[in-house]
């Protein structure tokens, strides 16, 4: 069953992963950073990573590198020691999806991409899935789930069948999107997996909005959101087409 979008999730920008801003000691995903989000009244944005005991963690990236002064793969750390491993330029740790949940407790949106765990060595559809699941089973504030892997969203579509659920969609250059082999990205270019994980929105990189599958969907009833926005000018032109836009760096006037 294909359950639609609330109308919340196109009236309100969507601070994408949370509201944050390093400079202020709010990074990307971070408490802080949600917490400032639910303030500001934005609807947020979140990205899912599993932990290696299984539990639905808010992390962007499948290392830790780049956000933590850890090193390695998220998924080979229990959600134990990710909970104490500090962001960078803040004195957050990484929360569990559930922590997030709390902070939020239905005051905004919250739009959830559960990142392709098929890119991560022996990564597989369903655990990080099930977990989200599990995790969401008690929540009762406005919530859509969301993933680049078709695959993913629908494994979501059964085990979350009333929760409104979308493709993160984009122009799948290889160049860019590698390490996906350029036939993947031929074959998802055109969204082919909209009707088969009853998806009701999809979330579609703002410098591609123009391709003639975006508009076609449209025409047929998808909600379209777009990601990531960092300017006026460039929300000004992304509303031409999509509904309402993912942002960063700025803030995003309220319709």
């Amino acid at each position: 069953m294909r359950i639609p979008l609330p109308a919340a999730f196109l009236h309100l920008p969507i601070a994408h992963r949370a509201l944050h801003d390093r400079a202020a000691g709010r990074p990307e995903n971070s408490r802080a950073a949600i917490r400032a989000a639910v303030a500001a009244g934005y609807a947020i944005e979140i990205d899912l990573q599993l932990s290696a005991d299984g539990v639905a963690m808010v992390f962007h990236d499948e290392t830790l590198d780049r956000l933590t002064e850890a090193t390695g793969w998220v998924k080979d750390h229990s959600a134990a020691t990710l909970g104490t491993t500090r962001l960078r330029d803040a004195v957050d740790s990484i929360p569990a999806l559930a922590e997030v949940l709390e902070i939020v407790n239905g005051a905004v949106p919250l739009l959830i991409e559960v990142k392709d765990q098929t890119l991560t060595p022996a990564g597989t559809i369903g655990p990080l899935e099930a977990a989200t699941a599990r995790t969401l089973a008690t929540y009762s504030g406005p919530v859509a789930l969301m993933s680049f892997n078709p695959d993913s969203v629908a494994e979501l579509a059964r085990l979350c069948p009333t929760l409104p659920r979308g493709l993160t969609t984009g122009s799948y250059d290889p160049d860019e999107y590698a390490p996906i082999p350029p036939a993947l990205c031929d074959h998802l270019r055109g969204i082919p997996d909209y009707d088969r994980t009853e998806a009701s929105f999809i979330s579609h990189e703002a410098a591609d909005l123009i391709r003639p599958r975006v508009a076609e969907l449209k025409s047929q009833g998808a909600a379209i959101l777009c990601w990531t926005i960092r300017s006026a000018e460039a929300e000004a032109k992304a509303r031409k087409i999509a509904q309402n836009i993912t942002f960063e760096g700025y803030a995003a006037p309220f319709p």
